[in-house]
């Protein structure tokens, strides 16, 4: 849970992509994804991960605070090269263990999915490192603005997508706080089998989503409270606009990210 907690949460600075337009960073996002996952080889990811090492190099946000989504991803990103290197009784193999080995195509397959995923996390983490829950509801919300011909309520989902995010690392601490509480109480949770070990975290779901149920009945009576009745005539304390370096920003990072992919 100590992975869980802290990951995306916004850090206070005043390099360039702190002060890159929020709907301009959205929209480097969405093409940086569109370009990781068009790349079909690692000639293309070795280029994306130079993006992304000067992305973090400019940000000045600190390594540790962006490694912190890499170590909870670290199960999964293992899962995917055992899941792509085994294979039962292939006819080349780097190693075997009885009727299981490893093969050589398929490890390859397993590691160049794994870096698309640290490259994944590390990229879209950028985005709520270097901007502030406000602002990235409002680029959120500026963003899906032509859903409203549709009668979408485009604030009210920028609003339930930015309140998510930000309850992502409350739900983790508040998970670890009640672990903590019932290890104390003599409740173990690493010991025994896979089976054990699922059947022990069963009671910590029941305080959680008590808990995480009460904090949204507060925050539903705080925002009322504050007279919020959704987006319609709703103004804000700083309206921002994209400015032409945004836009040049914007234009010119995602035509070279969208243009990686298609080639490499």
């Amino acid at each position: 849970m100590r992975r869980i907690t802290g990951i995306g949460q916004y850090v206070v600075g005043d390099s360039p992509l702190h002060r890159l337009d929020s709907a301009a960073k959205i929209g480097v996002a969405v093409a940086f994804t569109v370009a990781l996952f068009t790349v079909g080889g690692f000639a293309g990811l070795a280029v994306v991960a130079g993006a992304v090492v000067a992305a973090v190099a400019i940000s000045r946000v600190p390594v540790s605070a962006v490694a912190r989504g890499l170590r909870a991803v670290a199960m999964i990103m293992v899962l995917t090269v055992v899941a792509n290197a085994l294979r039962w009784q292939p006819v080349d193999a780097l190693a075997r263990l009885g009727p299981l080995a490893i093969d050589g195509a398929g490890l390859r397959t397993g590691v160049f999915f794994a870096v698309r995923i640290v490259l994944l996390v590390t990229g879209t983490s950028l985005l709520t490192l270097t901007t502030s829950p406000v602002r990235l509801a409002g680029g959120i919300e500026r963003v899906l603005a032509p859903l409203e011909v549709f009668r979408i309520p485009v604030g009210d989902l920028a609003m339930t997508l930015t309140i998510a995010l930000r309850f992502i690392p409350t739900t983790a601490e508040e998970a670890e706080n009640i672990m903590t509480a019932q290890q104390a109480r003599g409740a173990s949770f690493d010991t025994g089998g896979p089976l054990a070990r699922a059947r022990a975290y069963a009671p910590v779901l029941v305080p959680l989503f008590f808990q995480l149920f009460r904090r949204a009945d507060a925050l539903a009576t705080a925002m009322e409270a504050r007279c919020y009745r959704g987006s319609e005539g709703r103004t804000r304390l700083v309206e921002e606009r994209m400015k032409r370096s945004d836009w040049l920003t914007m234009i010119g990072v995602s035509m070279v990210l969208i243009a990686v992919g298609w080639l490499l």
